[in-house]
């Protein structure tokens, strides 16, 4: 239920986060909350909050909370227009991709993404030339350019399974490095990466049978978490359960005790009852499961926030909602290509 007044958003927002967020900042926030609640709703629009979003916004602002796909899926089967996607880019173009007809918001122009910006659709051409008739498998995690030249979309949650689905020795995966290698891991093949020189990319000296051929494309917020890390928390708290998202080095992986994607990530909070839990994904999401779970003891490995999701601010969603900026836009023929690559994820997954 929306409170129907600032005084009564600031008391709302005070009961669950006063812990985490100072008391002026709150009360700042709450007038912020207060305006975008009442503008949605003049609107008739569908605000998204991607789990790495901060505190303020995650808990009071968005009509659907999670993973960025599930997201997109969400926003297409309601008829709120406009969809004010808090996320980064990559995800606001897969909006537009499954809502064609709606207008897609994104709060900042500068929330882009490490990973994302790794390949484009002219590297992906590239490698299909590389290697004719090989399937390619893109992460949901790109641009709408690359999942164009895609056959097939995933998920971190669905990479095994569409892998698998394909029957076929050898698969493309990209563009994330680490997700690969762990998803060749689980699918009993080897991974080789392609050789990038002056003159294009080149096929690495190796055995390609059964093999997984990947990209060197990382998240620069899971590329810093480092086995080491763990080891020295389990040295403190030798009974600390340790969530790893699959964007981690396989290392990373390995020496946890659970890897998922974000939603995984809480619902294996939720519904476990270990003494005390390490995340290692973007540290906002620590805050915002602290907050909803202040019973569960989460430790803190929190110095690894993501500059793209940290763009998205109270502020710009205001703006974004008053003046209709910033609208996404997809040249058809490529949202159709690209729409294609998700829909062939779906009827597998």
């Amino acid at each position: 239920m929306t409170s129907n007044s600032i005084e009564a958003t600031y008391e709302e927002m005070r009961e669950k986060l006063e812990k985490i967020v100072p008391e002026f900042e709150l009360r700042h926030k709450a007038e912020l909350v207060y305006e975008i609640r009442k503008l949605k709703e003049e609107r008739g629009a569908v605000i998204l909050g991607h789990n790495y979003m901060e505190p303020a916004l995650y808990h009071f602002i968005p009509d659907f909370r999670g993973d960025s796909f599930e997201l997109s899926r969400l926003a297409s089967e309601t008829d709120k227009d406009p969809i004010v996607f808090c996320g980064v880019i990559f995800m606001a173009e897969t909006a537009k991709i499954l809502s064609p007809q709606k207008t897609v918001l994104i709060p900042s122009t500068e929330a882009g993404c490490s990973l994302a910006a790794s390949i484009t659709g002219e590297d992906v051409r590239l490698l299909k030339k590389l290697y004719p008739g090989v399937p390619v498998v893109t992460y949901v995690n790109t641009y709408a350019d690359v999942k164009a030249e895609t056959d097939i979309c995933c998920t971190s949650s669905n990479a095994v399974a569409v892998v698998n689905s394909l029957d076929t020795d050898t698969v493309i995966f990209l563009p994330d490095e680490y997700l690969a290698k762990n998803v060749a891991k689980e699918t009993g093949r080897h991974i080789v990466f392609p050789v990038k020189d002056p003159n294009g990319l080149k096929k690495p000296d190796t055995d390609l049978e059964y093999a997984m051929v990947g990209w060197e494309g990382k998240c620069e917020v899971h590329e810093q978490f480092t086995v080491e890390d763990i080891e020295n928390v389990r040295k403190q708290f030798p009974d600390v359960f340790v969530l790893a998202h699959p964007e981690c080095s396989p290392d990373v992986v390995q020496a946890s005790d659970f890897s998922g994607s974000t939603s995984a990530m809480i619902r294996q909070v939720e519904e476990t009852s270990a003494p005390r839990y390490l995340l290692l994904t973007e540290c906002s999401m620590g805050d915002n499961i602290v907050a909803e779970n202040p019973e569960k003891e989460l430790l803190r490995l929190c110095s690894h926030r993501c500059p793209h999701m940290n763009q998205i601010t109270l502020e710009q969603t205001l703006d974004s909602l008053k003046h209709n900026q910033h609208v996404v836009e997809i040249p058809e023929e490529i949202r159709i290509r690209a729409k294609r690559a998700v829909d062939r994820m779906l009827e597998i997954t």
